[in-house]
């Protein structure tokens, strides 16, 4: 028996304005049959619906450090703290709050995740639980003596993980943790298995380290006795790709996901577009705000018509894992942007990073995206700092 739901704001993400007085009808399994206008007369909630979010980015096994850390310490300042804090809670203490959170963000709409994970905490969970996720295996190590070690971990990770039957593979962190022989071998894996995450120009302080080998981070580094990245002179993102052509050829067909990017500039985005051609660019602008008070460079993105996708990062650097709370964020920085356009980068974008379009992303006829509340919009169907989203099915 199929059922129908009228609201005053219907976002297919299948057009670039929502239907008005619209309905969308459903099965009861969530496959999508229709969406259209309501009759004159019938009753219409005043509500936005929406199709499920994706989470095109977070740290789902460092929700154990929900509430302790301190805000805008820089990223330096941030690294210290979760050196520091990340490993007071046992595996059980993980596993339950990973329970705890995905549960939450499946009930505020969340029908898909591209996940980080450095161990095997969050598998058992993922594994038996309708949000779907993909897991980065993201790795570390600053000496060049650690990427066999590190990569032959990492490789025994994805066995924990593909003996659970998720879908996970190895990824690099970043520059700045990781010596040059890692990160390419790192992304010589993820690139194997056709997906790929990296922490992108997340701060001033990881440009300092890569352009003149200096700034706080160079200084943290050097303090702890670990070796840096070689000055190249260019940024962060340039480096990396010249650690993907180590690993592999140019040009990449498989989808990489750059992270952050709030220092994204130009040339940056001309050298990424040149060899990656199925690059997606995630922002996670509450998370920027709570470490350093920035933001990402989004009318320039805009401008170059990027895949933007968004992010929640982690309990370690956001008060919650809300989408509706990233989406206002951008909505407030960056009024001129149309909330349908911030939707389909909220929902269609993520989508299709994880190749999950085909059911996932928009009210589309056939698709089983989820289907979303969201309650207390303004008078033009955007979201509100009172917004609050509700999964309907």
């Amino acid at each position: 028996m199929s059922r129908r739901i009228n609201a005053r704001y219907i976002y297919t993400l299948e057009a670039e304005e929502p239907i008005l007085n619209g309905f969308v009808e459903f099965e009861e399994d969530g496959t999508v049959l229709r969406t259209g206008v309501c009759e004159d007369g019938e009753v219409v909630e005043d509500v936005a619906v929406v199709p499920g979010f994706v989470n095109a980015h977070c740290h789902l096994e460092l929700s154990h450090l929900h509430g302790k850390f301190r805000k805008g310490t820089g990223m330096a300042g941030f690294i210290d703290q979760i050196n520091a804090l990340r490993d007071w809670a046992g595996a059980d203490v993980k596993a339950r709050l990973t329970q705890e959170w995905m549960d939450k963000m499946w009930k505020d709409g969340v029908s898909a995740m591209s996940d980080i994970s450095n161990d095997d905490s969050s598998f058992k969970v993922k594994s038996s639980h309708k949000l779907y996720t993909r897991t980065f295996l993201e790795v570390f190590g600053s000496e060049p003596e650690m990427c066999e070690g590190v990569m032959a971990d990492v490789t025994a990770l994805k066995a924990a993980a593909d003996a659970e039957g998720i879908d996970a593979a190895p990824t690099p962190h970043s520059c700045y943790t990781m010596s040059p022989q890692l990160l390419s071998a790192s992304s010589a894996a993820g690139l194997e298995s056709g997906y790929l995450s990296y922490h992108s120009q997340e701060s001033q302080e990881e440009e300092d380290l890569l352009i003149s080998g200096s700034g706080a981070m160079y200084e943290n580094r050097k303090r702890s006795g670990m070796s840096t990245p070689p000055v190249t002179g260019e940024s962060s993102l340039k480096y990396f790709i010249d650690r993907l052509a180590a690993a592999k050829p140019a040009p990449y067909d498989e989808h990489i996901l750059l992270v952050h990017n709030v220092c994204l500039k130009q040339d940056d985005i001309d050298a990424a577009k040149k060899v990656m051609n199925n690059v997606y660019w995630a922002i996670c602008p509450l998370s920027n705000i709570f470490i350093h008070n920035a933001l990402p460079p989004v009318p320039l993105m805009r401008r170059n018509g990027l895949a933007i996708t968004v992010g929640t990062d982690s309990l370690s650097s956001n008060d919650d894992l809300d989408m509706v709370n990233e989406l206002v964020c951008i909505r407030q920085n960056f009024s001129e942007i149309p909330m349908n356009e911030i939707l389909v980068w909220a929902c269609l974008n993520g989508a299709r990073f994880l190749s999950k379009e085909k059911a996932l992303g928009s009210l589309t006829p056939g698709k089983t995206p989820g289907i979303v509340f969201v309650s207390n919009v303004d008078e033009n169907g955007s979201f509100t700092s009172e917004s609050k989203s509700e999964r309907v099915i």
